[in-house]
């Protein structure tokens, strides 16, 4: 998996995009959104086997999941602009799964579970996978978490959000 850190900016930078001036309970749910799918290794400790529907990266990681998450948050909490809301909270959640399908460890990602229960990756693989648990984290593997997540996460979403950021702000000005 990507790490946490990885998760959040790109739901921040999904959020910020959709609506500049995006509530800050949006954002936040964006972000909850984006880390929820990892809630799935409780089931190590219960002894549910990684390649399980419910293992690591299987059906919290899958479009059905993402769907469903979105649609509940925007039930209860999308107050205005509920198509946005729901846009932004689905890709804030399948854009873990993404992610992961884009590190360099694991067993794939079931995005189409319950349908099938096949695991998938990319071919682009270069970010490198975070180990599983905060102990392990502050290590030199999770430097080179760090750092090959600001070469391919933070650096990108960066520059989207500069580039979001001086557009919206050339348009007001041609507005005026």
């Amino acid at each position: 998996m990507a790490s946490i850190f990885g998760h959040g900016l790109v739901a921040y930078t999904v959020a910020k995009v959709a609506d500049s001036k995006t509530s800050k309970s949006l954002v936040f749910l964006a972000i909850l959104s984006s880390i929820l799918p990892d809630i799935d290794v409780i089931g190590f400790s219960i002894g549910i086997d990684y390649l399980h529907p419910l293992g690591h990266r299987g059906f919290t990681h899958s479009i059905l999941f993402a769907l469903l998450w979105s649609a509940l948050l925007t039930f209860f909490f999308g107050k205005s602009k509920k198509l946005i809301f729901a846009i932004v909270l689905f890709i804030s959640t399948i854009s873990h799964g993404l992610l992961d399908a884009m590190t360099s460890g694991g067993k794939g990602v079931g995005f189409f579970i319950p349908f099938d229960n096949s695991r998938y990756f990319f071919t682009f693989r270069e970010i490198k996978v975070s180990p599983i648990g905060i102990e392990n984290f502050f290590s030199q593997w999770g430097i080179r978490v760090i750092l090959s997540e600001i070469q391919y996460i933070a650096m990108p979403c960066g520059i989207i959000l500069l580039m979001h950021y001086f557009l919206s702000k050339k348009l007001t000005s041609n507005n005026l």
